[in-house]
This record gives C-alpha cells, sequence and structure tokens, in this order.
C-alpha cells in the first residue's frame, strides 16, 4: 500500500519533462511592488483619484533561489512587539521544532516547522547567541532564507535561575493538587515551559 502511495504521489509531483509540476515559491519571479490587480481595478471605477497603496506597495521583492549554496544562511528573527535579527547572515541555526531540535544550513531544503519551548541557537562563526522562545513557527525558504517568528523570547543569559526553581516547584505542585481539566492543563504548560527553562540553563 505505502508502495503504491509512494508511486501514486510521486507521478503527481514530477511531470513527464522530470521536472516538478509545482514550483517552490522561491523558484518563482520576484512578486511586483505594486498590486496591479487593484490598481486596474480602482481605475476603473474611479480614474480621477490616485489608488491608494496596499501592504504589497512596501514589500521588497522575493530574493531570487541563488544558482549555488551561499555561504551564509540569512536569518530574520522576529516577536510581536521586536525584531531579534534582521536579514542577519549567520552559518546555522538550532531550532526546538515540534518533532526536536533541527539544525537549519544554506541550502536547507523548504520546511515549515511548529516551535514548542526550548532554545534557539544561532551560530555565526565562533559565536554562538541563545534565546529561550516560548513558541511560534519557523518557515525554512529554498533560497537560503529563515523567518524565524516567536510569541516570546529572551537570551538565556538573561534568565534568573532562582525564578525558574521558584516556578518549576509552584507549578509542579498546583498539578499534583489540581481538581479540574483546566487547572490541570494550565498546571501542565507551566512545568513544561519551566522545566524547558531549567534544561536551557542546565543543557
Amino acid at each position: 500500500m505505502f508502495r503504491r502511495a509512494t508511486g501514486l504521489l510521486a507521478r503527481r509531483l514530477i511531470s513527464s519533462s522530470g521536472s516538478r509540476a509545482r514550483p517552490y515559491s522561491t523558484d518563482l519571479p520576484a512578486a511586483p511592488t505594486a498590486d496591479s490587480t487593484f490598481v486596474e481595478a480602482w481605475k476603473k471605477v474611479i480614474p480621477n483619484i490616485e489608488p491608494p497603496k496596499t501592504p504589497l506597495s512596501f514589500m521588497k521583492p522575493r530574493p531570487a533561489t541563488p544558482p549555488s549554496i551561499p555561504s551564509k544562511l540569512t536569518v530574520n528573527f522576529v516577536l510581536p512587539y521586536a525584531s531579534e535579527l534582521s536579514t542577519k547572515e549567520v552559518d546555522m541555526v538550532i531550532i526546538p521544532a515540534a518533532t526536536g531540535q533541527m539544525g537549519v544550513l544554506p541550502g536547507h531544503v523548504a520546511t515549515i516547522a511548529e516551535l514548542k519551548p526550548g532554545v534557539l541557537s544561532v551560530h555565526e562563526g565562533n559565536e554562538v547567541k541563545k534565546y529561550f522562545i516560548s513558541s511560534g513557527f519557523a518557515f525554512i525558504h529554498a533560497n537560503s532564507y529563515a523567518d524565524i517568528i516567536a510569541i516570546e523570547a529572551v537570551p538565556v543569559d538573561q534568565i534568573d535561575p532562582g525564578l525558574v526553581q521558584k516556578g518549576l516547584a509552584e507549578f509542579t505542585q498546583k498539578l499534583s493538587s489540581a481538581s479540574t481539566d483546566l487547572e490541570k492543563a494550565e498546571a501542565q504548560i507551566g512545568v513544561e515551559v519551566h522545566s524547558a527553562l531549567n534544561s536551557a540553563l542546565t543543557g
């Protein structure tokens, strides 16, 4: 059954010429800097007034996929309230994916990964910068760009070990005394996050 499914999937993904039926987004031409469809529709309805700018107008063209694997990985690491890294060229990042630690080097296959509480390591030469992140997503593109979006993040060297141990003890106590499903779920999340924080400090 699995062999048959694999064959059917391969036939769908690969055209008769041997190329992919659906190219990756990074294989497509760069997106235009203006929403031409919107502008055309606007001019038909209100030709005497300049159309307003759409979000697409402020976006930079998509970087093309290089013909060879670059020596550096370009990383964007953002939070809802801040940008930690913007088009930063690094050697490698290690992200705490839900399926386990995942190392990302230049030329990595295009991937989307859900992130769990854990350590994000940014490697640049002999320097390693570590952040503890709560959750989020990582988008690895075929053009050796990586977009990492986290809900919360803090440099590991700014974490107070005493507060981590105190929080872990409190949530462990709450978990053992929880009487409802909601209390158990909240306590379990607290235990998992503080356990991950503790591992980040001791690992």
